[in-house]
């Protein structure tokens, strides 16, 4: 069972269906977890970059962060985390990556999901891994390469 919570706190438009956002968080989710819940917050790029700017120590609003339940291992919660995503930075990526907005913004859910499901990019190692999950995905959804 999967729980997807979305909190709109921005002024931002067009924003996705939120039955995609379900969707996407679930494509990601159901490869790794069969119960799981999270929280997807919308946010405007003044929020975001203060956020990156405290949890992160960079100060630029960005497009997705994830931030883990941080519980001790033997805890077994359904919650997994938070996702908060910067919808005016996506659509600026799309627009300067020159990607359809909706693949984009699909493709920011699923790489944020898998940050809360353990995945990183922090060495090329787990990096390849990482993408490689994200393009398998994307692909299931006839999303082009992101990385491409």
């Amino acid at each position: 069972m999967y729980k997807i919570s979305i909190n709109n706190d921005c002024a931002f438009r067009p924003l996705p269906l939120q039955r995609n956002f379900r969707a996407w968080a679930i494509k990601a989710l159901a490869c790794n977890v069969k119960d799981a819940w999270l929280a997807i917050q919308l946010v405007d790029a003044a929020a975001s970059a203060a956020l990156n700017t405290e949890y992160r120590g960079k100060k630029y609003a960005t497009n997705v962060l994830s931030f883990p339940l941080a519980i001790p291992v033997q805890q077994k919660l359904p919650f997994i985390g938070d996702l908060v995503i910067c919808p005016s930075i996506v659509w600026q990526e799309a627009l300067d990556q020159e990607k359809p907005y909706q693949d984009h913004f699909c493709h920011m859910v699923i790489h944020g999901v898998l940050h809360l499901l353990g995945y990183n990019h922090i060495d090329a190692t787990d990096a390849v891994k990482m993408e490689s999950c994200e393009i398998q995905l994307l692909t299931e959804l006839m999303i082009a390469n992101p990385y491409e």
